[in-house]
Protein backbone atom coordinates (compact mmCIF):
# COMPACT_ATOMS: atom_id res chain seq x y z
CA UNK A 1 0.00 0.00 0.00
CA UNK A 2 1.53 3.43 -1.13
CA UNK A 3 0.88 6.06 1.58
CA UNK A 4 0.83 10.10 0.79
CA UNK A 5 0.23 12.70 3.44
CA UNK A 6 -1.29 16.44 3.42
CA UNK A 7 -0.79 18.64 6.05
CA UNK A 8 -3.70 21.35 6.88
CA UNK A 9 -4.43 24.11 9.19
CA UNK A 10 -5.50 23.67 12.29
CA UNK A 11 -9.57 23.37 12.95
CA UNK A 12 -10.60 22.71 8.88
CA UNK A 13 -13.52 20.52 8.80
CA UNK A 14 -13.86 17.36 6.80
CA UNK A 15 -15.97 15.05 5.65
CA UNK A 16 -15.05 11.93 4.88
CA UNK A 17 -13.58 10.74 1.44
CA UNK A 18 -12.83 7.16 -0.08
CA UNK A 19 -9.54 5.87 0.76
CA UNK A 20 -8.12 8.27 3.20
CA UNK A 21 -7.76 8.76 6.93
CA UNK A 22 -7.86 12.49 8.75
CA UNK A 23 -6.07 12.17 11.91
CA UNK A 24 -6.36 15.01 14.67
CA UNK A 25 -7.79 17.66 12.02
CA UNK A 26 -11.49 17.19 11.10
CA UNK A 27 -13.50 18.67 13.81
CA UNK A 28 -15.64 15.14 13.80
CA UNK A 29 -15.29 11.67 15.05
CA UNK A 30 -16.54 9.39 12.20
CA UNK A 31 -15.37 6.38 10.46
CA UNK A 32 -12.23 8.57 8.03
CA UNK A 33 -11.90 11.32 10.45
CA UNK A 34 -10.69 11.25 13.89
CA UNK A 35 -10.42 14.43 15.68
CA UNK A 36 -11.16 15.83 19.39
CA UNK A 37 -11.21 19.21 18.64
CA UNK A 38 -15.11 19.51 18.73
CA UNK A 39 -17.57 19.50 21.53
CA UNK A 40 -18.97 16.13 20.79
CA UNK A 41 -15.68 14.46 20.95
CA UNK A 42 -14.95 11.81 24.04
CA UNK A 43 -12.53 13.25 26.27
CA UNK A 44 -9.65 11.86 24.36
CA UNK A 45 -6.72 12.45 22.30
CA UNK A 46 -7.12 11.27 18.56
CA UNK A 47 -4.94 8.08 19.13
CA UNK A 48 -6.27 7.09 22.11
CA UNK A 49 -9.40 7.09 20.36
CA UNK A 50 -8.25 4.76 17.59
CA UNK A 51 -7.27 2.53 20.47
CA UNK A 52 -10.76 2.76 21.71
CA UNK A 53 -12.29 2.67 18.43
CA UNK A 54 -10.56 0.95 16.15
CA UNK A 55 -13.55 0.75 13.55
CA UNK A 56 -13.24 4.30 12.59
CA UNK A 57 -10.46 3.15 10.52
CA UNK A 58 -11.29 -0.47 9.96
CA UNK A 59 -14.95 0.69 8.57
CA UNK A 60 -13.43 2.91 6.48
CA UNK A 61 -10.86 1.44 4.84
CA UNK A 62 -11.09 -1.57 2.57
CA UNK A 63 -7.37 -2.48 1.80
CA UNK A 64 -6.64 -0.06 -0.60
CA UNK A 65 -3.39 0.44 -3.00
CA UNK A 66 -3.17 3.80 -1.97
CA UNK A 67 -4.15 5.57 1.17
CA UNK A 68 -4.19 9.03 1.64
CA UNK A 69 -3.50 10.59 5.69
CA UNK A 70 -4.37 14.14 6.53
CA UNK A 71 -3.11 15.48 9.90
CA UNK A 72 -2.51 19.57 10.82
CA UNK A 73 0.69 21.37 9.67
CA UNK A 74 3.68 20.66 11.61
CA UNK A 75 2.60 17.51 13.16
CA UNK A 76 2.70 16.70 16.92
CA UNK A 77 2.71 14.09 19.12
CA UNK A 78 -0.52 12.79 19.39
CA UNK A 79 -1.20 13.23 15.78
CA UNK A 80 2.50 11.25 14.50
CA UNK A 81 1.42 8.51 17.33
CA UNK A 82 -2.15 8.48 15.43
CA UNK A 83 -0.55 8.24 11.87
CA UNK A 84 1.76 4.89 13.25
CA UNK A 85 -1.32 3.47 14.94
CA UNK A 86 -3.57 3.56 11.86
CA UNK A 87 -1.06 1.91 9.78
CA UNK A 88 -0.62 -0.63 12.29
CA UNK A 89 -3.76 -1.11 12.92
CA UNK A 90 -4.57 -1.86 9.10
CA UNK A 91 -1.41 -3.82 9.23
CA UNK A 92 -2.16 -6.39 11.85
CA UNK A 93 -6.10 -5.72 12.12
CA UNK A 94 -7.11 -5.19 15.77
CA UNK A 95 -5.35 -2.98 18.63
CA UNK A 96 -2.48 -4.87 20.65
CA UNK A 97 -0.82 -4.31 23.91
CA UNK A 98 1.94 -2.27 22.22
CA UNK A 99 -0.48 -0.30 20.85
CA UNK A 100 -2.48 0.47 23.35
CA UNK A 101 0.55 1.77 25.37
CA UNK A 102 1.49 4.19 22.58
CA UNK A 103 -2.24 5.60 22.72
CA UNK A 104 -1.79 5.94 26.99
CA UNK A 105 1.07 7.46 26.61
CA UNK A 106 0.32 9.55 23.93
CA UNK A 107 -3.46 10.73 25.94
CA UNK A 108 -1.00 12.17 28.66
CA UNK A 109 0.99 14.23 26.54
CA UNK A 110 -1.98 15.83 24.16
CA UNK A 111 -3.61 16.29 27.47
CA UNK A 112 -0.31 18.54 29.13
CA UNK A 113 -0.37 15.75 32.18
CA UNK A 114 3.13 14.40 32.39
CA UNK A 115 3.60 13.90 35.98
CA UNK A 116 5.69 16.77 37.56
CA UNK A 117 8.14 14.30 38.98
CA UNK A 118 8.97 12.60 35.49
CA UNK A 119 12.63 12.44 34.54
CA UNK A 120 11.92 15.16 30.86
CA UNK A 121 15.19 13.74 29.80
CA UNK A 122 14.19 10.23 29.81
CA UNK A 123 10.37 10.59 28.36
CA UNK A 124 9.68 9.84 24.77
CA UNK A 125 7.52 13.45 24.52
CA UNK A 126 10.52 15.23 25.39
CA UNK A 127 13.05 13.03 23.09
CA UNK A 128 10.61 14.02 20.43
CA UNK A 129 10.80 17.78 20.58
CA UNK A 130 14.28 17.93 20.89
CA UNK A 131 14.90 16.26 17.54
CA UNK A 132 12.23 18.78 15.99
CA UNK A 133 13.55 21.92 18.12
CA UNK A 134 15.94 24.61 15.91
CA UNK A 135 14.49 23.42 12.50
CA UNK A 136 15.07 26.23 10.03
CA UNK A 137 13.43 24.68 7.29
CA UNK A 138 10.26 25.77 4.60
CA UNK A 139 7.17 24.29 6.61
CA UNK A 140 6.66 21.88 4.07
CA UNK A 141 9.88 20.11 4.40
CA UNK A 142 9.41 20.34 7.92
CA UNK A 143 6.57 18.42 7.76
CA UNK A 144 7.27 16.28 5.87
CA UNK A 145 10.86 15.30 8.27
CA UNK A 146 8.39 15.22 11.31
CA UNK A 147 6.30 12.60 9.79
CA UNK A 148 9.31 10.63 8.82
CA UNK A 149 10.94 10.71 12.23
CA UNK A 150 7.51 10.28 13.97
CA UNK A 151 7.20 6.99 12.16
CA UNK A 152 10.73 5.72 13.08
CA UNK A 153 10.35 7.56 16.43
CA UNK A 154 6.85 5.37 16.90
CA UNK A 155 8.19 2.23 15.50
CA UNK A 156 10.98 1.92 18.21
CA UNK A 157 8.75 2.87 20.59
CA UNK A 158 6.23 -0.04 19.20
CA UNK A 159 8.97 -2.70 19.46
CA UNK A 160 9.98 -1.64 23.00
CA UNK A 161 6.90 -2.03 24.40
CA UNK A 162 6.05 -5.06 22.42
CA UNK A 163 9.36 -6.32 24.30
CA UNK A 164 8.13 -5.29 27.90
CA UNK A 165 9.81 -2.00 28.30
CA UNK A 166 8.13 0.57 29.98
CA UNK A 167 8.06 3.57 27.64
CA UNK A 168 6.84 6.89 29.80
CA UNK A 169 10.13 7.14 31.29
CA UNK A 170 13.02 4.95 30.51
CA UNK A 171 16.45 6.43 30.11
CA UNK A 172 17.63 2.74 29.35
CA UNK A 173 15.40 2.89 26.18
CA UNK A 174 17.58 5.91 24.54
CA UNK A 175 20.78 4.65 26.04
CA UNK A 176 23.42 3.13 23.32
CA UNK A 177 21.90 5.34 20.21
CA UNK A 178 23.78 8.51 19.19
CA UNK A 179 20.65 10.91 17.93
CA UNK A 180 19.08 10.06 20.81
CA UNK A 181 21.76 10.42 23.42
CA UNK A 182 22.12 13.97 21.51
CA UNK A 183 18.53 15.02 22.29
CA UNK A 184 19.00 13.83 25.85
CA UNK A 185 22.10 16.46 26.38
CA UNK A 186 19.58 19.09 24.54
CA UNK A 187 16.82 18.41 27.22
CA UNK A 188 19.40 18.70 29.73
CA UNK A 189 20.65 21.92 28.26
CA UNK A 190 17.24 23.58 27.58
CA UNK A 191 16.85 23.78 31.26
CA UNK A 192 18.88 26.95 31.16
CA UNK A 193 17.14 28.11 28.41
CA UNK A 194 13.64 28.02 30.13
CA UNK A 195 15.82 30.67 33.07
CA UNK A 196 16.55 32.46 30.15
CA UNK A 197 12.50 32.61 29.54
CA UNK A 198 11.87 33.94 32.89
CA UNK A 199 14.19 36.40 33.32
CA UNK A 200 12.47 38.01 30.69
CA UNK A 201 8.83 37.04 31.28
CA UNK A 202 6.38 39.06 32.84
CA UNK A 203 4.77 37.22 36.04
CA UNK A 204 1.35 37.61 37.48
CA UNK A 205 -1.10 36.66 40.00
CA UNK A 206 -4.34 35.64 38.48
CA UNK A 207 -7.58 34.77 39.66
CA UNK A 208 -9.42 31.79 37.47
CA UNK A 209 -12.64 29.83 38.25
CA UNK A 210 -12.57 26.17 39.66
CA UNK A 211 -13.56 23.63 37.24
CA UNK A 212 -15.32 21.25 39.64
CA UNK A 213 -17.56 24.13 41.73
CA UNK A 214 -18.16 27.76 41.86
CA UNK A 215 -15.51 29.59 42.82
CA UNK A 216 -12.06 30.52 41.96
CA UNK A 217 -8.66 29.97 42.67
CA UNK A 218 -5.39 32.66 42.37
CA UNK A 219 -2.67 30.88 40.54
CA UNK A 220 0.91 32.03 39.28
CA UNK A 221 0.78 33.03 35.57
CA UNK A 222 4.23 33.49 33.09
CA UNK A 223 3.76 35.39 30.12
CA UNK A 224 6.72 34.93 27.65
CA UNK A 225 7.74 36.13 23.77
CA UNK A 226 9.40 34.12 21.63
CA UNK A 227 10.72 31.27 24.47
CA UNK A 228 13.78 29.94 23.61
CA UNK A 229 13.15 26.92 25.29
CA UNK A 230 10.97 24.28 23.62
CA UNK A 231 9.54 22.71 26.83
CA UNK A 232 9.22 25.94 28.20
CA UNK A 233 5.75 25.01 29.72
CA UNK A 234 7.45 21.57 31.39
CA UNK A 235 9.72 23.21 33.21
CA UNK A 236 7.32 25.87 33.94
CA UNK A 237 4.59 24.03 36.19
CA UNK A 238 7.09 22.02 38.22
CA UNK A 239 8.77 25.28 38.83
CA UNK A 240 8.51 25.52 42.64
CA UNK A 241 11.42 28.02 43.42
CA UNK A 242 10.25 31.29 41.12
CA UNK A 243 6.58 31.09 41.20
CA UNK A 244 5.20 33.36 44.80
CA UNK A 245 2.97 30.16 45.50
CA UNK A 246 5.78 27.94 45.26
CA UNK A 247 3.27 25.52 42.94
CA UNK A 248 4.71 25.78 39.47
CA UNK A 249 3.44 28.86 36.92
CA UNK A 250 -0.12 27.44 36.56
CA UNK A 251 -1.04 29.81 33.76
CA UNK A 252 1.21 30.06 30.45
CA UNK A 253 0.85 32.86 28.07
CA UNK A 254 3.18 32.58 25.27
CA UNK A 255 3.64 34.76 22.11
CA UNK A 256 5.10 33.60 18.71
CA UNK A 257 6.23 36.79 16.65
CA UNK A 258 3.33 38.72 17.90
CA UNK A 259 1.53 36.48 15.23
CA UNK A 260 0.52 33.13 17.63
CA UNK A 261 -0.63 33.30 21.22
CA UNK A 262 -1.32 30.62 22.98
CA UNK A 263 -3.08 30.53 26.90
CA UNK A 264 -2.87 27.75 28.93
CA UNK A 265 -3.53 26.47 32.47
CA UNK A 266 -2.32 23.35 34.09
CA UNK A 267 -5.26 20.62 34.40
CA UNK A 268 -3.32 19.43 37.99
CA UNK A 269 -4.68 23.10 39.35
CA UNK A 270 -8.65 22.61 38.22
CA UNK A 271 -9.04 25.72 37.01
CA UNK A 272 -10.39 27.08 33.47
CA UNK A 273 -10.34 29.68 31.43
CA UNK A 274 -13.96 29.40 29.82
CA UNK A 275 -15.48 32.50 28.77
CA UNK A 276 -11.69 34.06 28.08
CA UNK A 277 -12.31 33.07 23.95
CA UNK A 278 -15.73 34.93 23.87
CA UNK A 279 -14.05 37.75 24.89
CA UNK A 280 -10.72 37.78 23.04
CA UNK A 281 -13.03 36.55 19.73
CA UNK A 282 -15.29 39.95 20.77
CA UNK A 283 -12.22 42.33 20.19
CA UNK A 284 -10.93 40.72 17.63
CA UNK A 285 -14.14 40.57 15.43
CA UNK A 286 -14.33 44.38 16.04
CA UNK A 287 -10.84 44.88 15.21
CA UNK A 288 -11.36 43.21 11.98
CA UNK A 289 -14.53 44.49 11.26
CA UNK A 290 -13.32 48.20 11.38
CA UNK A 291 -10.23 47.22 9.17
CA UNK A 292 -11.93 45.10 6.81
CA UNK A 293 -10.00 42.17 7.11
CA UNK A 294 -12.37 38.66 7.41
CA UNK A 295 -12.75 36.64 10.28
CA UNK A 296 -13.31 32.96 9.25
CA UNK A 297 -11.41 31.29 12.26
CA UNK A 298 -12.00 32.53 15.41
CA UNK A 299 -9.55 31.97 18.56
CA UNK A 300 -9.65 28.50 19.08
CA UNK A 301 -11.14 28.22 23.01
CA UNK A 302 -11.04 24.50 24.08
CA UNK A 303 -14.36 23.53 23.83
CA UNK A 304 -13.97 19.83 23.75
CA UNK A 305 -14.28 17.33 26.67
CA UNK A 306 -10.87 16.70 26.14
CA UNK A 307 -9.35 19.94 26.56
CA UNK A 308 -12.65 21.26 28.98
CA UNK A 309 -11.83 25.24 28.06
CA UNK A 310 -7.82 24.64 29.57
CA UNK A 311 -6.40 26.10 25.92
CA UNK A 312 -6.45 29.13 23.41
CA UNK A 313 -5.09 29.47 20.83
CA UNK A 314 -5.27 32.52 18.18
CA UNK A 315 -6.84 32.83 14.50
CA UNK A 316 -4.51 30.59 11.92
CA UNK A 317 -3.72 34.04 10.08
CA UNK A 318 -2.56 35.59 13.02
CA UNK A 319 -4.42 38.22 15.48
CA UNK A 320 -4.81 42.52 14.96
CA UNK A 321 -4.87 42.23 18.86
CA UNK A 322 -1.72 42.96 20.82
CA UNK A 323 -0.12 41.47 23.34
CA UNK A 324 -1.16 44.34 25.48
CA UNK A 325 -4.43 44.23 24.44
CA UNK A 326 -4.40 40.18 24.83
CA UNK A 327 -3.15 40.96 28.82
CA UNK A 328 -5.92 43.48 29.60
CA UNK A 329 -8.56 41.18 28.71
CA UNK A 330 -6.91 37.98 30.26
CA UNK A 331 -7.25 40.61 33.67
CA UNK A 332 -10.61 41.91 32.86
CA UNK A 333 -11.96 38.25 32.83
CA UNK A 334 -10.07 37.21 36.32
CA UNK A 335 -11.76 40.76 37.34
CA UNK A 336 -14.99 39.09 36.27
CA UNK A 337 -14.91 36.13 38.72
CA UNK A 338 -15.06 38.84 41.32
CA UNK A 339 -18.39 40.12 40.15
CA UNK A 340 -19.94 36.87 39.74
CA UNK A 341 -19.38 35.38 43.25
Amino acid sequence: MQVTFDFVAYGEKFEPQPDTVVLDVGMRTVPGVIDHHHPEAEAECTASLIARHPELVLDHVKRPETLRLITHRLPDFDALSSIFLTLKLLEIGTVDAAMQKISSYAKMVDSASLPKEIDLAATPYSILRALFSGAKKEESEINRERTAEGGKFMRFLYTKAQDGYAIEENRVLFSGIERYERATRKIESDYFHYLDDVSRSQRLILDLPLCQKKGKKSVDGLIVKNPSSFLLREWARRDTNLPSFREGFSFLLTNFGNQRYILGVDPDKGVHLKGLGGLLNREESRRRNASGRSFLLPWYDGNCPFFNYRIIDSPQDGTLLSQQEIVDLLQEFSRSLYRDN
